[in-house]
């Protein structure tokens, strides 16, 4: 039987260290707070952090100095052929006897084993289907008048001696755990036999599917964090159970079968709310999770600046510093210091590893944002900068795309846009078409002082 597959933990597309981070202590969180309801007893619930794209050097650098694992990178989140599949099946070596595969059938109560080579690796399938076959072609000679019943008999005595290799079955269907499980359910049902194998990349089988096993069709269950918009959700959302919410955004269209947990504040950061969740179940957390929720708390707020920073924010972020054993201020540099590189880093990560996409009426519109210790030496690039976002808006049919090169240590941002820029004109008062952008003082949050007042429009 399959065992049940991990909660996933993820953040949105394009993730930044506010999703990557917040995934990474949610998860940490709601793992020690299954511990603690199952109480010794297996099984319980696993919750696995997870990303939907790269990692943001930030990221990288904080996880790695903490030694805390990087969050697995998930495609999406369809059904998967690991989610209905049993884990391990029996092998036996393709040399052993139809007395000893008999054995393990009735031991082990399964229909069917996987037979290795000598390496151990895959080389075929044999089922209590195939033996019965084999007892029925003996027994056939009966019926022709061409044995006697000792004979017959003689017969199915000798082939409880036969190997398995003489009669195992090769023209199996072969499935990787990671794939769509949709897909298999058509090419097992087209299948001349019920099961099919899972293999990994060293051809070991990992696991069978039978027709059994596909007839309910699972939904991977999953937990959101930093977001609650299908544009910006995994692949496949919508045939996923999620089953909670943890987000300080606007409230979109994400929509569940069933009442959920949602947390959603007004705070600067996801992280901020994973921070309160450890005090208010007095989960211990520890000192590498706690840097890690810093950083995020850091790098969303522009280190307390931005206008959406709050109380609660502060809050935490002078309780994790301690548990952290860090200055705070000192340590928010260090983490914006380590997305340098801007003379090097490709134009394509520069733009859209931190957008997003928002509707706008029948439009859709981009809207980006880099935050730098150093303007200069993005503005240097600014002519590279301006074709690649005029890719993104003629590819993907946006009606403006916008960057906010935002300097953390100036506090505001310089505005680059392309496309339509009527709306970006009017809601600002200002002329976003000349060369060199346009200087916005004291712009720092996408969220507050951009989108919310784009979208208002």
């Amino acid at each position: 039987m399959a065992t049940a597959a991990p909660i996933i933990v993820v953040g949105h597309k394009n993730p930044d260290n506010d999703s990557i981070c917040a995934a990474v202590g949610y998860a940490y969180l709601k793992n020690e707070l299954a511990r603690r309801a199952a109480n010794g007893k297996e099984p319980y619930p696993r919750y696995l952090p997870a990303r939907l794209g790269p990692l943001p050097p930030e990221s990288a650098w904080v996880l790695e100095r903490n030694g805390v694992p990087v969050p697995e990178v998930v495609s999406h989140v369809h059904a998967r052929v690991s989610d209905v599949m049993t884990p391990d099946p029996i092998s036996i070596g393709h040399d052993a006897t139809l007395l000893e595969a008999g054995r393990l059938l009735r031991q082990h109560n399964v229909r069917a084993l996987v037979v290795t080579n000598d390496d151990g690796t895959y080389r075929g399938l044999i089922t209590t289907r195939m033996i019965a076959e084999r007892y029925v072609a003996a027994t056939d000679a009966l019926e022709d008048g061409g044995a006697n019943e000792m004979a017959v008999a003689g017969n199915l005595i000798a082939s409880l001696g036969q190997k398995v290799s003489d009669i195992i079955e090769t023209d199996v269907l072969e499935l990787d755990k990671n794939g769509l499980l949709k897909e298999a359910v058509e090419d097992l049902m087209a299948s001349a036999l019920r099961e099919a194998v899972v293999l990994d990349e060293h051809r070991v089988a990992i696991g069978i599917v039978t027709r059994s096993d596909v007839a309910v069709r699972p939904r991977r269950k999953v937990v959101l964090v930093d977001h609650n918009e299908t544009r910006q959700a995994a692949n496949g959302i919508e045939e996923a159970d999620v089953v909670e919410i943890v987000d300080h955004h606007r409230i979109a269209d994400v929509s569940t079968a069933n009442p959920i947990l949602f947390l959603n504040l007004p705070v600067g950061s996801t992280a901020t709310i994973v921070a309160t969740e450890f005090e208010r179940h007095d989960v211990e957390m520890p000192p590498a999770i706690a840097a890690v929720l810093l950083s995020a708390i850091m790098t969303d707020t522009v280190i307390l600046k931005s206008p959406t920073a709050t109380d609660m924010d502060r809050e935490q972020v002078e309780r994790l510093a301690a548990l952290a054993g860090v200055d705070a201020t000192e340590f928010g540099l260090a983490v914006f210091k380590c997305r340098g590189g801007e003379d090097s880093m490709p134009v394509d990560k520069l733009v859209g590893a931190d957008s997003k996409e928002f509707l706008l009426g029948d439009t859709t519109v981009l809207i980006a944002q880099h935050e730098t210790v150093d303007l200069p030496a993005v503005m240097k690039r600014e002519g590279e900068i301006r074709e690649h976002m005029r890719r993104l808006r003629d590819d993907h049919h946006y009606d403006f795309v916008l960057l906010m090169v935002t300097d953390i240590l100036a506090e505001g941002s310089q505005f680059l846009c392309e496309g339509n820029l009527r709306i970006v004109n009017r809601v600002f008062n200002i002329d976003c078409s000349g060369e060199g952008g346009t200087w916005m003082p004291g712009v720092l949050s996408r969220k507050k002082q951009v989108a919310a007042k784009i979208l208002g429009a």
